[in-house]
């Protein structure tokens, strides 16, 4: 697999291949399905992941489901697997766009609406709270009072969620899950609003912060091919149903060491 990360500017290789177990993806041969033809003829699956969807631990790259996720989908094609880092879902969103990404993983919003197709939800995880050791907040009914401070992930799809309830507190931003948790720490807020995966596996958290139980929103991750090709939908459909109901998609979770994710749900609710 190879993995490519992305800057504002042009996208940069930062690295060539990588021939550790972890990154390691059996190729299954070549699938003669037209509906992937393209990426057939192409010779590669490029994945457009954006922070914290990749990661990077004290060894170097980590896995992850979605990483997990895009090395089974790869496999089922027949062609190697490239990842493309982003900072933010707005660039892996502008990927797409340009063609350079075949295809990225987000919930059903405005982001990509506009140039991707989105699938079936593959699986789930919740929007909650993380707040600082001693914090009184106990609860997300707790936090929209007037003097409480959000720090939230800017253009993030728990922020977008969590904005149109919050009516009295007040928002602080950043570009990354990162940069939020570190708002958090050097008590420039006093919660911090994500998914549940992330806060769990935040490095810049406070030490003995903790995260709520209770929830304010769910989100289904699908994976976004571009707009109008509805053969490669149906055929990313296929996949990810079968993965589902197979256990695969449990398997993602287990392997990709991700914390707070369960398997969505059979079918489409929308």
């Amino acid at each position: 697999m190879k993995l490519h990360k992305s800057r504002a500017a042009a996208p940069r290789v930062a690295s060539v291949l990588f021939a550790s177990t972890l990154w390691a993806t059996a190729i299954e041969a070549q699938t003669a399905d037209p509906r992937v033809a393209d990426l057939v003829r192409v010779g590669k699956l490029n994945v457009g992941l954006f922070l914290p969807q990749y990661g990077k631990g004290p060894d170097g790259l980590k896995t992850s489901v979605w990483v997990e996720t895009a090395r089974a989908y790869a496999a089922r094609v027949g062609v190697p697997l490239v990842i493309i880092e982003h900072a933010t879902p707005p660039e892996a969103v502008a990927c797409l766009k340009a063609s350079a990404c075949d295809l990225l993983f987000l919930p059903l919003d405005a982001r990509a609406a506009g140039v991707g197709d989105f699938s079936n939800p593959i699986f789930q995880f919740d929007f909650t709270l993380m707040v600082p050791p001693g914090s009184a907040i106990a609860k997300v009914a707790d936090v929209d009072r007037p003097g409480v401070r959000i720090a939230a992930v800017r253009n993030h799809a728990s922020t977008n969620a969590f904005v149109r309830q919050v009516k009295q507190a007040e928002f602080v931003y950043a570009e990354t899950t990162e940069q939020t948790g570190a708002l958090l720490r050097d008590g420039k807020a006093d919660v911090m609003a994500s998914g549940r995966p992330d806060l769990l596996g935040l490095s810049t958290k406070p030490a003995g912060a903790r995260v709520l139980a209770d929830r304010y929103g769910v989100l289904l991750n699908r994976i976004v091919v571009p707009k109008g090709k509805t053969d490669l939908l149906a055929y990313v459909n296929e996949f990810v149903e079968e993965a589902k109901a197979s256990g695969a998609v449990q398997q993602f979770i287990e392997r990709g060491y991700t914390g707070g994710i369960n398997v969505a749900p059979m079918g489409d609710p929308r």
